[in-house]
């Protein structure tokens, strides 16, 4: 479900305090009920998604095209990267975040985590077009569970990096992020609800 981008700055997150030069992009709520201590298998549950393993066709064959174009156009290279292009936020982070925990390892994406929390955590990305952050939260369903709210913020790099969000801003909406959103929950319902044999 896509949420308006009142639902992620209306919030009290901690990402707000260094992202104020960056643009949220998306934000979206996926159906992931559970308690109030359950979002670390949330993230578990994020960062264990491989978009080549997709249930998805499209979803497969967008990011298998994405990762050619990086290729061909050199989108990935160090010296587009993050202490290269750009230098990590985590150079303007609070101090107190800078101590927290990162999240567990994720080798499909290519991001590097800042900060977890007990109700959220961010990572950022770099490359060629823009410096990238998603960050997720566990907010209150408004039915006595929590569920898990998910945000894009980026800064383009310039024309180019224009121009990249605006060719990829109809997949993004039209297959992408609904087909993740989608299956986040599936493996949520297997994974978590399953598991215990009732609605957490």
């Amino acid at each position: 479900m896509k949420l308006p981008i009142s639902s992620f700055t209306s919030r009290p997150w901690r990402i707000h305090e260094f992202t104020g030069d960056f643009k949220v992009l998306d934000v979206w709520a996926a159906q992931t009920p559970g308690g109030s201590d359950d979002f670390p298998r949330l993230v578990e549950l994020w960062t264990s998604w491989d978009p080549t393993h997709s249930s998805s066709v499209v979803v497969r064959t967008l990011f298998a095209v994405r990762w050619a174009l990086g290729d061909l156009l050199s989108l990935e290279k160090p010296s587009s990267g993050l202490g290269s292009r750009v230098p990590s936020l985590r150079d303007r982070m609070p101090a107190d975040l800078l101590d927290t925990a990162s999240g567990p390892a994720c080798d499909a994406l290519p991001f590097t985590w800042l900060y977890m929390l007990d109700n959220e955590c961010a990572a950022e990305i770099a490359n060629k077009t823009v410096h990238g952050v998603l960050h997720a939260g566990w907010v209150p369903d408004g039915n006595g569970a929590h569920r898990g709210e998910f945000a894009i913020l980026v800064k383009p790099n310039g024309v180019l990096g224009n121009a990249y969000l605006v060719v990829i801003n109809p997949f993004r909406h039209l297959w992408i992020y609904p087909a993740m959103v989608k299956e986040a929950e599936r493996h949520w319902q297997a994974c978590v609800v399953g598991a215990t044999g009732d609605d957490p």
